[in-house]
């Protein structure tokens, strides 16, 4: 059913009650397969709530011309940040801050070779083999075209982390300033697992600790397609398949043992 938001997951005797707003379902067994795209991250640094400039994440981000003429800092090493850096860059004077160096991957090297890579990697793995072959890691950078035309440009150069905000920017490592009008946070997303935070299940690093998909502390509970921590390449579509199925077969055995019971 859709639009629905379910707001919580709770225990009553023998079942789970999933509540939405203004409605709720009984169930036996729930599957949560909520991604990350709901729950943006953005990184705590000393001030941020003092600074008087604009500040984003990339997941609301829409298009550059909102930054022209503007002073911006682009937050983030992987895809999302090269490739908003490579637009922005173009109407604003950008500054690139990464943690470490960016990893960039060959110029033949796209989505479609990526994707194929991780499907024999997979099949690999299924057929207990181990291939000896780069897939490139999540944060590796893919060179579509409008990264190389900011290569060119010669604007894929990044800068360490500053330190803290400051009203009008940013104080560096190094304690110069910089004047900053807007920040892009190209930081990534974290499990959207709030609805489960009335279970209990929620661990400090913002996971549900589970044995394969299945929930640990809640046997009536699996996740699926947060990433490696719910299945191997969980995250992507050729990897899911595999960690649904087996999850489905998973439950299915459950039910029996319960109906049993």
């Amino acid at each position: 059913e859709r639009p629905v938001r379910v707001v919580s997951v709770e225990r009553i005797e023998s079942d789970l009650r999933v509540r939405s707003d203004d409605r709720y379902w009984d169930a036996k067994v729930v599957i949560s397969a909520t991604g990350t795209w709901s729950n943006p991250y953005i990184p705590h640094y000393p001030n941020a709530e003092q600074f008087a400039g604009r500040q984003l994440h990339s997941a609301n981000y829409v298009e550059a011309q909102a930054f022209a003429g503007k002073k911006v800092l682009v937050v983030g090493g992987g895809n999302s940040g090269a490739q908003i850096l490579a637009e922005v860059s173009k109407v604003a004077e950008t500054t690139w801050v990464t943690p470490t160096e960016p990893v960039f991957l060959p110029d033949e090297v796209d989505g479609r070779v990526l994707f194929e890579r991780a499907t024999q990697r997979l099949k690999a793995q299924q057929e207990g083999r181990v291939i000896d072959q780069p897939v490139g890691g999540l944060g590796d950078i893919v060179m579509v075209p409008p990264v190389v035309e900011a290569r060119e440009r010669e604007v894929l150069k990044s800068v360490r982390p500053f330190e803290h905000f400051t009203r009008d920017g940013v104080i560096w490592a190094d304690g110069s300033e910089s004047a900053v009008d807007a920040v892009i946070w190209c930081t990534g997303f974290r499990p959207a697992l709030q609805h489960l935070d009335t279970l209990g299940v929620i661990n400090t690093e913002g996971r549900v600790e589970v044995e394969g998909s299945h929930s640990i502390q809640e046997p009536r509970l699996w996740l699926v397609g947060y990433g490696e921590w719910t299945g191997s390449a969980s995250a992507t579509l050729i990897g899911v398949t595999r960690t649904a199925r087996s999850t489905v077969n998973e439950i299915a055995a459950f039910l029996a043992e319960q109906s049993v019971a």
